[in-house]
């Protein structure tokens, strides 16, 4: 293979981009590259609100989570841009706006790319995240999607889930980065090495602290419910949960192997091991165990989760509301009654009228003023208040 001059002597790297090359705009598509250039040439530039709306959703998906605000916040900062967004964690429903940047359009045409990339991956994220919970109920979920994605993108991914509604995530740096413990068992490798499902309970038992609960794997060699009862027999009381990733291939009848189990456990004095199931798992996957789990542990599907697909458009210029077709022009309300959570969009220079929704409550305004000039004007939300948020929504929504 020829090697071209430049090229020479290169060595691996990591194919990841730094805050300032995206700052600076290095990740754009190259049409706003041009038009950049034609603006300032031609003396084009003049202010603009744009607006960020997703048009529908994903498999047929109701509603999803805004999420990414944050970065997109870190992204702008400085920048003399003033910007109102929902507050991470909005659950919202299509054609509803959840951002819009006023500003002169040269500011920020470069970064249409890198804040809608911020916004789309990480709203995938966190809704995949919500539609779990919302199908575990009270049943904990665990983020076990590290190893599914880049990882650079790791802590993005293990944030978005955890503000979804996910009770814990696997990897260490997304953890510090959210102030939690990371939450794991232990991988299949333990398990071979030791050569004994068995010997590898005891040998994490004593080496792993006790504020460490013991959750043993029990599909590496052999039959899940007997590996169970030799656990349970083995650490007795110190057990917490068995944990089942058994491969596709081999489930057969998954849910009656976990009810075989449950039986199995409980008649030998073993009621308090709990069960986790993890490997394959979804919204519809948990909804159909419910009845035989107490936790699950949930990887590609929130980690792969499709990207909501955010569109941002020109809706004002220079004042006066202008708009692509298919798009509605105008800077816009967006309030929703905090009872039944029915929404309303209006023009900006409109009012709803009467604030008390026919169901007795009232509406309030959701777009936010977050940014003025550059200066971010509000705090930013701990991960776990913005978790709390979209938990106290998921019951006004079905999957």
């Amino acid at each position: 293979m020829q090697i071209n001059s430049d090229d020479e002597g290169r060595g691996p790297r990591f194919h990841i981009a730094t805050p300032q090359e995206i700052r600076e705009g290095k990740t754009t598509d190259i049409y706003f590259v041009r038009t950049h250039e034609i603006i300032e040439k031609k003396g084009l530039d003049r202010p603009v609100k744009a607006e960020f709306i997703a048009k529908g959703f994903h498999e047929g998906w109701n509603w999803a989570v805004f999420s990414g605000l944050e970065e997109i916040l870190s992204l702008l900062e400085g920048l003399p841009l003033t910007v109102r967004a929902l507050p991470e964690g909005t659950i919202f429903r299509p054609y509803e706006p959840v951002m819009e940047i006023e500003g002169n359009y040269k500011d920020f045409c470069l970064l249409e790319t890198a804040v809608l990339g911020l916004m789309c991956q990480s709203s995938g994220v966190a809704t995949k995240a919500a539609r779990c919970k919302k199908a575990a109920g009270e049943r904990p979920v665990l983020s076990f999607g590290a190893r599914r994605v880049h990882p650079s993108l790791t802590p993005m991914v293990d944030r978005s889930a955890f503000i979804g509604g996910c009770d814990g995530i696997s990897a260490v740096k997304g953890a510090e980065l959210l102030d939690v413990k990371p939450t794991g068992t232990m991988p299949h490798a333990l398990i071979l090495l030791m050569g004994d499902t068995v010997k590898a309970a005891k040998a994490f038992d004593e080496v792993i602290g006790p504020d460490v609960a013991r959750v043993v794997l029990v599909d590496t060699f052999n039959d899940e419910k007997f590996e169970a009862i030799r656990v349970a027999e083995a650490l007795r009381e110190k057990l917490y949960a068995i944990r089942l990733d058994t491969p596709s291939s081999r489930r057969g009848n998954l849910q009656r192997i976990i009810e075989e189990i449950r039986w199995e456990l409980d008649i030998r004095g073993f009621s308090h091991v709990k069960i986790v199931v993890s490997g394959g798992m979804d919204e519809y996957k948990i909804r159909d165990l419910n009845p035989y789990v107490d936790s699950y542990g949930v990887g590609t599907s929130i980690s792969n989760a499709p990207v909501v697909d955010f569109a941002m458009d020109i809706i004002e210029i220079s004042g006066q509301p202008v708009a692509k077709k298919g798009k509605m022009s105008g800077s816009k309300k967006f309030y929703r009654c905090q009872n039944c959570f029915r929404d309303q969009i209006v023009y900006v220079k409109q009012d709803i009228g009467n604030l008390n929704c026919e169901c007795g409550g009232t509406f309030e305004p959701l777009l936010k003023t977050v940014a003025v000039q550059g200066k971010i004007e509000v705090p930013v939300p701990h991960p776990k208040e913005i978790r709390e948020y979209v938990l106290s929504q998921l019951g006004h929504f079905e999957l």
